[in-house]
């Protein structure tokens, strides 16, 4: 097959050009030549399938390059391949090795082998070999495999589809044994009676052959096996013999095999073994299976249609069964240790056999169970669970304890333990209904009760709130009560007041079966001033606070009015000063000092006014009597006209006596006036 590349270039008549021709073959290069000819050729002596593919050239000139189009080339058919056997003759358990070749063809291919026998179908490998055109593989010669043929033929894949050679030559192998299919044989018979001796015996002939090993079993299980190490070369037929022997029972009927193997060859035989029974299982019959302590109890032990055989008792036990005595029957007082199984076992001619086993309980009977509370106390918090625990000290299980409230059943339940717990979910405030439980087992003395239990139900504290007479504002040294309360909660209830400063402080405590306290405090002051607050619990143990109240301390009546009187007496003064100084101002301002003679008018007026004062028992300051002494003296002056202006002022000094306790405060009380140019 011959792939040509042309190129049409235009050139000068007498212009000599170089061509490079590269021809591809699915995208490898598999041609290149120079030439100053137009085209190139690339000859494939001899066609192939793996010629098969795309080809395109690339022509380059002048530094000019120009690629054809692709050209698919399809080669039909590949080569027969040749099949070679590494033996023709093996034995059984060897293998068979094969080494199949495609001459000229190229990788990747694919190597189908066959393993051809008379009457069966054939077996077949596949191989790939992605980097040569031949595979090796090897056949396990089997038992069975006599005379063996053997082919193979090849395969590419082209364009996603698939092309095969045809059959290579077919080659015979010859298959040998190592040794011939052993023989099992059972003596006396492979039909017995139990309790006589049966022995096997397997066989087998061996030719020139190393580590044979000769096995027998039953059901998985090996019984006895045998390795030949070595046979003599000049041995041509060699027989090996394993034998196995033991008492018959029923438990050896079944089926027995014989294994010969050397390597991987294996070869087998099977015998079916059938011992008759010689005498049945003993049968163990109890007086009774649940007994009182201290009652008697007699087991026998017999064999349906059989009396002779030799007769033991025995209690089953996890470290061995405990012998109790050598004879078919056994009569013994039993008490709560002796709950157990029991077995019996005869013999007769060396087979022993075991009857099922017997349990026997023994009871011993339920003390008076005892009902309490779980958690202690025969109490229970409102809104939360009771637990109770019933429990009989003495007493074999399963024990049926049943829990009553009231009379009304509310559980039951068998236990092998000697206690058993109730929980009571549906607690209410007035539940006064007690709780009892009894017991019972199996024992004939029947039911135990217990002691009613009754429980009190606690109900928490609600509501907690703080009071106190007076509210709000207290007088300073008087009493205050307060008065801490809850709307609801069991007795006693312990009650708590504080208060609140930098710190809480506990000012009173007691425990009380009421729901209200009373605190009295005799004497408040302004340090008892704050917020108070209380709170209350009881066994419920919730502490439950109260709001907050506000107390003021203010002054009592008695401080106020001392504070009032020290208050006027203090304005009293400061007026009286203030008038003092006002009346020394006065007197100073009225000039040179003119002293009155008495006149009879002067007398007759003060004495008229001091007999008024006292008469009408008002108390005049001097001030008053010196403006009325100037209002009058004013009228006088004022009838004497302007010739009192250049007259000479005189002092009058005016003395009064009288009974008046405020005597001391008007005697010596002088009355001056000065002179002033407008005084009159």
């Amino acid at each position: 097959m011959s792939i040509v590349c042309r190129a049409d270039i235009s050139k000068s008549t007498n212009f000599q050009l170089k061509h490079n021709f590269t021809i591809f073959k699915d995208g490898k290069l598999v041609f290149m030549t120079v030439s100053n000819k137009g085209d190139a050729q690339y000859e494939i002596p001899m066609a192939r399938s793996s010629d098969t593919g795309e080809y395109e050239c690339t022509v380059e000139a002048g530094g000019k390059t120009k690629s054809s189009n692709s050209l698919h080339v399809w080669v039909t058919g590949m080569t027969k391949p040749i099949l070679t056997a590494e033996k023709k003759e093996v034995l059984e358990g060897e293998v068979v090795k094969l080494r199949c070749e495609l001459p000229e063809e190229v990788p990747p291919l694919y190597f189908l082998f066959r393993k051809i026998k008379m009457n069966s179908t054939p077996k077949e490998k596949l191989v790939f070999e992605p980097y040569r055109n031949f595979s090796v593989v090897e056949f396990s010669v089997e038992e069975g495999d006599n005379i063996l043929q053997f082919d193979c033929f090849g395969r590419r894949n082209v364009k996603l589809e698939f092309e095969s050679s045809e059959y290579s030559n077919k080659t015979l192998v010859t298959v040998r044994e190592p040794f011939i299919k052993p023989t099992l044989n059972a003596k006396p018979s492979s039909n017995i009676t139990e309790g006589d001796r049966i022995q096997f015996e397997c066989s087998t002939v061996v030719a020139r052959m190393h580590d044979i090993e000769i096995i027998l079993q039953k059901n998985r299980t090996i019984l006895n096996s045998i390795v030949y190490k070595y046979v003599h070369e000049y041995s041509v037929r060699d027989e090996k013999l394993l034998k196995y022997s033991a008492v018959a029972t029923l438990e050896d009927s079944g089926e027995y095999l014989c294994k010969v193997e050397q390597g991987r060859a294996s070869k087998t035989t099977k015998l079916n073994v059938v011992v008759s029974e010689l005498f049945p299982k003993p049968i163990l019959a109890a007086s009774m299976s649940k007994l009182d302590e201290n009652k008697e109890l007699t087991l026998s032990c017999s064999i349906s249609g059989f009396r002779k055989a030799n007769f033991s008792i025995l209690r089953k036990n996890s470290n061995g069964d405990i012998w109790l005595k050598n004879s078919r029957n056994l009569t013994m007082r039993v008490n709560v240790n002796d709950t157990g199984s029991y077995i019996c076992k005869a013999e007769v001619k060396g087979i022993v056999k075991e009857s099922r086993p017997v349990r026997i309980n023994v009871y011993a009977p339920v003390s008076k169970p005892t009902l309490s509370v779980v958690s202690g106390l025969p109490e229970v918090v409102l809104g939360k669970p009771l637990r109770l625990i019933c429990r009989s000290v003495m007493g074999t299980p399963p024990i049926t304890f049943t829990f009553y409230k009231g009379n009304n059943e509310v559980k039951k339940v068998v236990i092998n333990d000697t206690y058993a717990t109730f929980l009571d979910e549906n607690i209410r405030p007035n539940d006064k209904r007690g709780y009892k439980c009894d017991a019972r087992n199996n024992h004939s003395s029947g039911m135990k009760t217990s002691n009613i239990l009754n429980v009190t139900v606690i109900v928490p504290i609600r509501n907690a709130s703080l009071g106190s007479i007076p509210y709000g504002e207290v007088e300073d040294g008087s009493e205050t009560a307060f008065l801490c309360s809850v709307k609801e909660g069991s007795w006693p209830i312990h009650f708590r007041i504080f208060r609140k400063t930098d710190r809480d402080v506990l000012l009173f405590e007691k425990s009380e079966n009421a729901d209200r306290v009373v605190w009295r405090k005799e004497a408040m002051s302004r340090e008892d001033m704050g917020t108070y607050y209380c709170m209350a619990s009881n066994r419920a143990n919730v502490d439950v606070k109260s709001h907050p109240i506000t107390i003021s301390v203010i002054l009592a009546a008695w401080q106020k009015g001392i504070i009032a009187a020290f208050v006027l007496i203090s304005i009293a003064g400061a007026a009286a000063l203030a008038l003092w100084w006002f009346l020394c101002k006065k007197k100073k301002a009225k000039g040179p000092s003119m002293e009155m003679s008495g006149s009879a008018l002067a007398t007759n007026l003060t004495s008229e006014k001091l007999t008024r004062q006292h008469n009408d028992g008002d108390y005049y300051t001097g001030s008053s009597y010196i403006e009325d002494s100037e209002n009058h003296m004013k009228s006088t002056d004022e009838s004497n006209g302007p010739d009192l202006e250049s007259a000479e002022v005189e002092y009058t000094e005016v003395e009064v006596s009288t009974l008046d306790p405020h005597r001391d405060s008007v005697e010596n009380r002088h009355s001056r006036i000065q002179g002033h140019p407008d005084a009159t």
